[in-house]
């Protein structure tokens, strides 16, 4: 008898709630229960990355005695009811309305148990927007960085100047939205959030840069150990853009990990690689577990 498969199908199948925020939007999110879990990991995705993307992931860490969650932030995916032209908010709005949420539930619901975070891309930016976000015992960023543009990686150096100086203003302002999904870029997007992603990305110390001492007070205000887990070669994020994003959380522990596909035992990562079954053992099992259980 296969022990293990009898323990994995015991599992309950994941469901499907709505987290209501404190300014009343509904945020599509989905529980991920283990039969024994040491902690609950709140999956946080990267810009235009919708949670159904995380399952296989989710349920990894079902199988390794974590509960988990997903979610959409507003505007996108499940978190998204009606045209996304109307959808007004902006990233900082994810931050105090959407991540706090999700914590709220985590703690409320799974009190039992500490809460982690793994933060993938604009997922581990948000942690130094999320006023509660010293809730948290445990963070884990992934292919993380400022979206300064100019200290993107190579491949994506080359275009972004295109997306911030033409097809944004010009698009966004003409339909109210980013249409990303037929430009096959980031996916399409509330009009407000490329306009704030813009002045961000636009400034060398991004955030912090365009809104001042106040956001760096925020990013300070984060005392949650925090681990990096970055690729080399990620096209998007560069080893600056990481630095220079993970240097803006001065009150926290930061712990740098920068691996190599040639490390994993792999031919290429990227930004958007980790979360895909094939990195099961490699990534999965073999970098992220182990700073989850520490």
């Amino acid at each position: 008898m296969n022990i293990q498969a009898v323990e994995k199908s015991a599992l309950p199948e994941p469901q499907d709630i709505i987290i209501e925020t404190q300014n009343g939007r509904r945020i599509g999110a989905r529980i991920f229960r283990a039969s024994h879990a040491t902690s609950v990991v709140i999956i946080a995705g990267a810009m235009g990355v919708a949670q159904h993307c995380y399952e296989k992931f989710a349920k990894f860490l079902n199988d390794n005695g974590h509960h988990a969650i997903t979610f959409d932030y507003y505007g996108y995916g499940q978190s998204i009811h009606k045209h996304v032209k109307h959808c007004d908010t902006d990233i900082l709005e994810w931050g105090q309305q959407d991540c706090h949420a999700v914590i709220q539930y985590a703690k409320n619901h799974f009190n039992h148990v500490p809460v982690q975070w793994i933060g993938h891309s604009v997922g581990g930016q948000l942690m130094g927007m999320t006023p509660n976000f010293n809730q948290i015992t445990n963070a884990v960023t992934v292919a993380c960085g400022s979206g300064y543009w100019r200290e993107n990686s190579p491949p994506t150096k080359r275009i972004v100047w295109l997306v911030w100086y033409f097809l944004t203003p010009a698009l966004v302002s003409f339909l109210g939205y980013f249409p990303g999904k037929k430009l096959n870029i980031v996916g399409n997007l509330p009009g407000r959030v490329m306009w704030q992603w813009r002045r961000w990305a636009l400034n060398k110390d991004y955030a912090v840069g365009a809104e001042g001492e106040a956001m760096q007070s925020q990013f300070d205000s984060v005392k949650v150990p925090i681990t990096s887990l970055s690729f080399s070669d990620d096209e998007m994020m560069s080893k600056e853009n990481i630095d220079s994003l993970h240097s803006f959380y001065r009150g926290s522990d930061v712990t740098m990990i920068r691996v190599t596909a040639e490390q994993l035992g792999e031919r290429f990562v990227g930004h958007l690689g980790w979360f895909r079954e094939k990195f099961k053992d490699s990534i999965w099992a073999g970098q992220i577990l182990p700073l989850l259980e520490r």
